[in-house]
């Protein structure tokens, strides 16, 4: 049984996780008192009688939806139970061909639509795999191994480099203790640790006195007693969070569903009609009910949600080589109707490699180029290169070798690099300035060391350089480095240039040097005073070079990005400003003054202000929400479990491959395999592609179902009734069996190429599409409708004279002839299908804008059809399913014939829509770019 809050207070326990307690704080003694734990932990007793209140340390799994409910889903969809209305109703009435040939459709699109849900990942099962499996506790007083889910608020735990930290813990003592928090927070470089308590609104990533659940130590030990487990621990909040991010359904589907409500509505009415129509004309009641079925049958596209599966799943293909995995099949449809991406900045919008970019000694700034682990690069002064380099910044670079516990080795053609990040940096700092650190390592070996202390804020090393020669090295913040320097040193200069670094977004640290003649140990002491400052380094993790083309591509394309990161606020705006992202006239938020607006307030700074910092996870979701309350159609990136709720809410969340973790990857629609933001913007280009194709194919697909129900409709309402001995019977241009060919066979076989289109000129030049754009536009309807009526009109006109040519109505009494005018209505509406898919592909331009043979799936598809009509008219086996029968050369030549009127009459409809339209102009970004 959980505990209560009411059990809590009685016990004098407070509350796990209670965001009432800072805990961070708070001092060490404090957070045992309000525990009631003691340095040396709890007892085996106490242990037990908290775990039963608390509950286990682990977060509860969701439940699955179970796979009837998926099936269900599949099936409950008005064109569904049209079609399963249709079959169980020609079954009734003895057609039993026709019923199973309908009936099979249903099952095979019910099918489809299962596999791709059932596929789908589960989110916040994956954070269950972020908490270690055993750990080691203080209890009784003695340190014992325990499964972390039996860990209690009150336990005292002990951690080491590599550990996993297994829920939130207070630390009580440590050393250099570094831990990986970028799930978490964002951080770029793995957080120093401390035990002194820090202000109580510190924010998540600022805590230093607290470590997190699913978090993993880097270097360094600590003893930490529990503070929140389970449920309440910040992981826990952050699976709280994703359970309220709501999956949104994409554009494409709500159109698609919409479409399918308007479609069975008016198949419906126009059943309904029919079926008073065959009455009135002296139809037998079953005759006239199938009837109305036939019209269901040939108006309801069947072949579409496979068409659209298929064409979303070639779209992932695509999209796969361009490095860019689709989990989710709607979503790549989405990425094409993206209007803002909100993307995180450490290895995405930039390389996630430290580098030193400036310097500065009291002999003033230079300037460090090249990017990244590589060693090529030079010092530059008043924009010239130097080389050699000058003494004193030979003498700044050395300290940064030597002070440094980093190393550098090469790996597969590229220097690679061991160790934290900032002391890799300096190496590659070295070598840019065209220091050997091998050398210099050698030539000056390391005596001693006083290792980095968070609580210290320096490193020191001791280092000979001669027989005789010692010096002493420092390296550390700027303030506890000029602390230890001589009365000498002007320290409001060295704090000007500091902070100058510091606006530049550069993480700033200091060097000194001493001289250490007679030493060959370090004691505390020799580290406290008489340092000489060497100077400043300030480095960065720059811009990936293709993110800066690749934001303008964005807003070109009339799409907004957004940086939303967990790093500082200065880091933070002056890559947005090399990236074209941010605006000095919006200064950036964080995320505590985020956190202070009201709705409406953030609905108007959201506008216009392109980089948050600092943001935890419920910032991120309610950023998402507000732009998406805009009307924005919202693609989100992320790495950490930090961006999981914000990733399931966005619209299309995009996690990296590399560095992401599987809480953020499962939550995603989009995996990144290189993490770059120029794959994002490829994909959304391939997203526009998929969307173009996808109309193209509905172009193609409905003036078909339109042209079917219209050739049923006017053979009820008009062609003589056949029959004798008082026994009539509709005639009708095609057999249900024969439509289903038509929708199925003919149709899914020809509009499938169209997904293989190469993208529209232009596609990166025009704005995104509103969200609430329908699938069917007005262009849409009309092509649709024109299409439709030559298709009838053509159909019938052949189906009438070939009855007429075989005898009139004396033919239509006879079963070969009747089969051999249908054959024909069959094989013209299938030629019209063949030179109309010509013209869907491109709907804007000609064919030879795109290309005569640049889509070589059109032959595929064409001479694969023209194998599958003739298998129609000529194979006894599938004569005997459809009413077929064989038709002569010359036959096939009239329907040939009739349907290529298609070509010149939408060829001239093409070139008058196309004289009237004005180029689109892209939709201005509120981006600063």
């Amino acid at each position: 049984m959980r505990e209560t809050p009411r059990s809590r207070k009685q016990a004098g326990l407070r509350a796990p996780g209670d965001r009432s307690v800072s805990w961070h704080a708070l001092p060490p003694e404090a957070v045992l008192a309000q525990l009631t734990s003691t340095a040396s932990g709890l007892t085996e007793a106490a242990a037990r009688e908290r775990l039963a209140r608390h509950g286990p340390n682990v977060l509860e799994r969701e439940r699955p939806e179970s796979a009837w409910r998926l099936l269900w889903r599949q099936v409950n969809s008005p064109l569904i139970w049209v079609l399963i209305a249709s079959a169980g109703l020609a079954i009734l009435l003895g057609k039993v061909t026709d019923g199973l040939v309908v009936a099979a459709v249903v099952v095979l699109n019910t099918v489809i639509g299962f596999v791709q849900e059932y596929r789908a990942g589960r989110a916040i099962a994956a954070l269950n795999h972020m908490v270690p499996e055993s750990t080691l506790v203080l209890r009784d007083g003695h340190p014992v191994t325990r499964p972390a889910a039996e860990l209690v608020p009150g336990d005292v735990v002990q951690l080491a480099s590599g550990d996993r930290v297994p829920a939130d813990l207070r630390l009580l003592h440590s050393r250099n203790l570094q831990v990986e928090e970028a799930a978490l927070t964002g951080e770029s470089v793995p957080s120093s640790k401390h035990v002194a308590a820090v202000a109580g609104d510190a924010e998540l990533g600022d805590r230093a006195s607290l470590a997190f659940g699913g978090t993993l130590v880097t270097s360094g030990t600590t003893t930490a007693v529990v503070v929140a487990t389970g449920r309440d621990t910040e992981l826990g909040r952050i699976s709280h969070l994703m359970e309220q991010a709501a999956d949104l359904s994409t554009p494409l589907t709500r159109e698609l569903s919409r479409l399918g409500r308007v479609i069975t509505a008016g198949i419906v009415l126009m059943s309904g009609v029919l079926l008073g129509v065959g009455m009135l004309r002296g139809y037998p009641f079953s005759d006239a009910v199938l009837v109305a079925i036939t019209l269901a049958v040939a108006a309801i596209p069947e072949g579409l949600p496979a068409i659209v599966t298929i064409a979303l799943a070639i779209g992932v293909q695509r999209m796969a080589a361009r490095r860019a995995v689709i989990r989710k099949l709607p979503a790549v449809e989405t990425l094409g109707s993206t209007t803002v991406i909100c993307t995180d900045k450490t290895g995405t919008l930039t390389r996630n490699e430290m580098t030193v970019q400036a310097l500065w000694t009291w002999k003033g700034h230079y300037a460090l180029t090249g990017v990244g682990h590589t060693p090529r690069g030079q010092v530059l002064r008043h924009g010239r290169p130097l080389s050699p380099v000058p003494e004193d910044v030979y003498a700044l670079l050395l300290a940064g070798v030597l002070c440094n516990e980093a190393d550098l080795q090469p790996r597969e053609g590229r220097w690679g690099m061991t160790g934290d990040p900032t002391e890799g940096a300096l190496l590659f700092a070295a070598k840019k300035g065209g220091l050997g650190v091998t050398d210099l390592r050698e030539r000056h070996p390391r005596l001693d060391a006083i290792p980095f202390e968070s609580e210290h804020q320096f490193m020191a090393t001791l280092n000979a350089g001669g027989p005789e020669h010692r010096e002493l090295f420092l390296k550390g913040a700027p303030e506890a480095v000029l602390r230890r320097c001589g009365p000498q040193t002007d320290r409001d200069a060295v704090l000007e240039q500091v902070d100058r670094m510091a606006r530049q977004g550069l993480r700033v640290l200091a060097f000194a040097r001493k001289d250490a003649p007679h030493s060959e140990a370090l004691v505390p002491h020799d580290a406290e005073e008489g340092f000489t400052l060497l100077g400043l380094q300030g480095m960065i993790d720059p811009p990936r070079e293709e993110a800066v083309a690749s934001v303008e591509a964005c807003h070109a394309a009339g799409i907004h990005v957004k940086m939303m990161t967990g790093d500082h606020l200065g880091t933070a705006e002056a890559i947005g400003l090399q990236l074209g992202i941010h605006s000095p006239e919006h200064p950036g938020l964080t995320g505590a003054r985020l956190a202070a607006l009201s709705d409406a307030e953030l609905g108007r700074a959201v506008r216009d202000t392109n980089v948050f910092a600092r943001l935890a996870p419920e910032h991120k979701l309610r950023l998402v929400r507000a732009l998406q309350a805009q009307g924005d159609v919202v693609a989100m990136t992320g790495d950490g479990v930090n961006d999981a709720p914000a990733l399931k809410q966005a619209n299309i969340g995009v996690a990296m491959g590399i560095t992401g973790t599987a809480v953020s990857r499962e939550a995603a629609d989009l995996v990144l395999t290189d993490d770059n933001f120029a794959t994002i913007v490829a994909a959304v280009e391939e997203g526009r592609r998929v969307y173009d194709n996808l109309v193209k194919s509905l172009a193609f697909v409905l003036p078909t179902n339109l042209g079917l129900a219209l050739i049923l409709m006017l053979g009820v309402t008009f062609f003589p009734l056949q029959g004798a001995g008082g026994v009539h019977e509709p005639l009708l241009a095609m057999r249900p069996t024969q439509l289903l060919w038509i929708n199925l066979v003919a149709t899914v076989t020809l509009a499938l190429p169209l997904a293989f289109e190469a993208r529209e000129r232009h596609v990166m030049r025009r704005p995104p599409r509103a969200p609430d754009t329908p699938v069917l536009s007005h262009f849409v309807v009309m092509r649709t409708g024109l299409v439709a009526l030559l298709m009838a009109a053509g159909a019938i006109g052949l189906f009438l004279w070939e009855l007429q040519r075989q005898g009139g109505r004396a033919a239509a009494a006879n079963a070969l002839a009747l089969a051999e005018a249908r054959t024909m209505a069959v094989n013209t509406v299938v030629s019209f299908q063949i030179f109309y898919l010509w013209l869907c592909r491109t709907l804007t331009g000609s064919t030879r804008e795109v290309g005569f043979s640049s889509n070589r799936a059109v032959f595929v598809g064409i001479a694969l059809l023209v194998l599958l009509q003739a298998a129609f008219m000529y194979v006894p086996f599938l004569q005997r399913i459809f009413g077929s029968a064989p038709l002569s050369w010359g036959a096939i030549g009239r329907s040939v014939l009739v349907g290529a009127a298609v070509l010149p009459i939408v060829g001239l409809e093409k070139w008058l829509r196309s004289r009237r339209r004005p180029a689109p102009a892209p939709r201005s970004s509120r981006s600063t770019a």
